[in-house]
């Protein structure tokens, strides 16, 4: 997420009721401005960005099944950074900006870029996110997924489903022709119509040869940001972040650990797309594995 270009993400400031956009992406710190500005992905890029993305797609497919009440996020993370390198990549995350793991691990009202730990245990009806990239054949794939634990309440169950749609809302006005508004109307619309805010402090972004570049891919209406018109072979990460309560966020002593500032729960879901020009192809897509 763009603010994990920030650090990992774009980041928006706001004093006194006034914006000021400055927006981080999530994942790790601004999109990194390339020499020829928004890249259009060959063939070629396209198989070896599908391979990346199958990995990122394999891995948070078996976390999402293996996590337990008990477990801590750090074996989350070692279980993550094994399954990455026997796949043939790196992870992407471990060492970006010095971030010191291989997923970010983000638990209720944790928002974004949470650091794996081994003091931090795994509870029933934790709302837990798991973001993470790999990195392989000089290209990255890049996707997050939240996950119930065990049993959940009817309302962190309800946030975290209506996060899911919201994303697959956004996917779906992806084609070349479309622009990055359209996403984000439908994004902002869907959270809305079911009483959650959308986290304006970070964005999604492009990814490719680096984990964040051009351009930062909002998912809420603004005319502070580029409204780039989608092109077949761009490949975007598109990534919401909705809240149960305010969506204004802080950030915590470690630097990186981002939360709500009300404490109210927080869901997230990520996926890497592919601009066609009749419409897109997830390229981190589970439903396939």
């Amino acid at each position: 997420m763009r603010q994990f270009t920030n650090l990992l993400g774009n980041k928006t400031r706001t004093n006194k009721g006034k914006k000021r956009q400055r927006t981080q992406t999530m994942g790790m710190p601004r999109p990194q401005k390339s020499s020829r500005g928004i890249e259009i992905k060959s063939p070629r890029e396209v198989e070896i960005m599908r391979r990346s993305g199958l990995i990122v797609a394999t891995v948070l497919k078996e976390i999402s099944e293996m996590v337990e009440p008990g477990m801590t996020t750090a074996d989350l993370d070692a279980y993550g950074e094994k399954r990455i390198r026997e796949m043939g990549a790196t992870p992407s995350f471990k060492g970006y900006h010095g971030f010191p793991g291989s997923i970010c691990s983000c638990i209720n009202n944790e928002v974004v870029h949470g650091i794996p730990n081994k003091k931090k245990v795994i509870r029933a009806g934790d709302v837990l996110k798991v973001d993470t990239g790999a990195f392989q054949g000089g290209y990255h794939g890049d996707s997050c997924i939240t996950i119930g634990v065990g049993e959940v309440t009817p309302a962190a169950a309800r946030l975290i489903k209506v996060a899911e749609e919201a994303l697959y809302k956004g996917i779906e006005q992806v084609k070349a022709g479309n622009y990055l508004l359209d996403i984000a109307v439908a994004i902002e619309d869907h959270a809305k119509a079911h009483g959650y805010t959308i986290v304006e402090d970070y964005t999604g972004h492009g990814v490719g040869r680096k984990l964040h570049e051009e351009p930062s891919v909002f998912n809420f209406r603004t005319k502070q940001l580029p409204n780039v018109k989608l092109r077949a072979g761009m490949t975007i990460a598109i990534e919401p972040i909705l809240n149960q309560g305010s969506r204004f966020t802080k950030t915590l002593r470690d630097r990186w650990t981002v939360v709500t500032v009300d404490n109210n729960l927080s869901a997230q879901f990520e996926h890497t797309v592919l601009v066609t020009k009749d419409g897109y192809e997830i390229l981190t897509d589970r439903a396939t594995l």
